[in-house]
């Protein structure tokens, strides 16, 4: 597909506001008020870069469940909130200090930012960032204060990245470059959703050539689990979904086999690995619950590896499992957050695998919106209507 078209056009104007003296820039996004209420399209006020920032055009967004923890208070972090954190744009200034970026490039915004300095990047697990202590704060880690406002107040962005929006102003640690060629329609996919599946299967799971892999939840995540696992060589991929359209559109990504739940999917694993299970098990369900890991667990055979990378309720401490089993079957259950991926060597390497036509981005799109239809696209979501949509903006 043709990347979208690129225009000035977005840009609302900038005025000087008396009472703070301060130059800013009308623009609009998706905003939470208040808990379980509908996103707020509405005009905001975005201040320019200060040092370490860089101001954004935005040009697409994916709609991750993620946000929608955020809206119903799973995930209970202070409103309100410009939600978005799966996002790709357009530099348009950045502030003093700035040397990764510059205006014109065309970026992704990895949700999770990557200093390159501290121990966690400096050993090869950027997902893990100490920046990403912050991201709860919903300010600029530079000073933890708001580059954006409306209403007289100022707003928390989701992730410190808020791509519901036309415009955003972020930490430079967050911008991943991409080539100009790239369509930021499917590239904004890889700044969440395309990393976090793919690297469950492939870094956390270290999924092998042979393997058997069982994908729990084959929404936005799951097809990329599966993707993951069918490019590492998986003999076998299981995604097991109620939703008949996400089974069948599983079957697209590399799954060999499709369940509508854990117990048809148990007994048709017993039939194809003569009782021996899963080598990998990779939970990706929209919202996961105490009980998922005793089932997952159950699902995979000796030495086999729970992988959770779907997100459980804040609250949620009361977590079912054999043990028992984790022992005498040396079973494992890791986290996995973002795949537990590079981002700054992850995503450009998987847009040459999708250049290549070894990944599929564009199918991952179910449905596009505009900025003001985002609520229909969570609503199309929850009713298993959709794989992944994506606002242009």
């Amino acid at each position: 597909m043709q990347a979208l078209a690129l225009s000035a056009a977005n840009l609302r104007g900038t005025h000087p506001t008396p009472d703070r003296g301060r130059r800013v820039v009308l623009t609009r996004a998706a905003i939470c008020w208040e808990r379980n209420t509908p996103w707020s399209v509405e005009e905001i006020e975005l201040d320019p870069p200060k040092a370490g920032e860089v101001s954004v055009r935005l040009v697409a967004s994916g709609l991750c469940h993620s946000d929608e923890h955020i809206r119903n208070g799973h995930m209970p972090w202070e409103l309100p909130m410009i939600g978005g954190h799966e996002g790709a744009g357009i530099v348009e200034e950045v502030g003093p200090g700035v040397t990764s970026v510059a205006p014109g490039d065309h970026v992704v915004l990895a949700f999770i930012p990557a200093c390159g300095r501290c121990p966690s990047c400096s050993t090869g697990a950027q997902n893990l960032c100490d920046l990403g202590m912050y991201m709860a704060d919903g300010y600029q880690v530079t000073d933890h204060t708001s580059r954006h406002h409306a209403r007289g107040v100022d707003l928390r962005v989701a992730c410190m990245v808020g791509t519901f929006a036309e415009h955003t102003t972020v930490n430079e640690a967050h911008l991943v470059p991409v080539d100009p060629d790239t369509p930021l329609d499917l590239a904004c996919l890889l700044a969440c959703g395309v990393v976090t599946g793919w690297g469950a299967a492939v870094n956390t799971g270290d999924v092998a050539p042979g393997d058997t892999v069982v994908v729990v939840g084959a929404g936005g995540i799951g097809m990329n689990a599966v993707q993951g696992a069918a490019l590492a060589g998986a003999e076998r991929i299981l995604a097991i979904d109620p939703v008949p359209l996400k089974r069948e559109k599983a079957i697209g990504f590399g799954a060999t086999h499709t369940a509508a739940d854990a117990t048809e999917g148990f007994a048709l694993l017993q039939d194809l690995t003569r009782g021996r299970l899963a080598n990998v098990v990779i939970n990706t369900k929209s919202e996961g619950e105490g009980p998922d890991i005793a089932v997952s667990l159950g699902l995979a055979g000796k030495r086999g590896k729970v992988v959770v990378t779907n997100l459980h309720e804040a609250g949620d401490q009361q977590v079912t499992m054999n043990a028992l089993d984790l022992t005498v079957m040396e079973k494992q259950v890791r986290g996995s957050c973002f795949g537990s991926a590079n981002p700054r060597r992850d995503i450009p390497r998987l847009l040459d695998l999708y250049r290549n036509g070894k990944l599929q981005l564009e199918e991952l799109v179910s449905h596009r919106y505009k900025l003001d239809e985002v609520n229909q696209g969570y609503q199309d979501q929850v009713e298993g209507r959709s794989i992944r949509g994506v606002l242009t903006l």
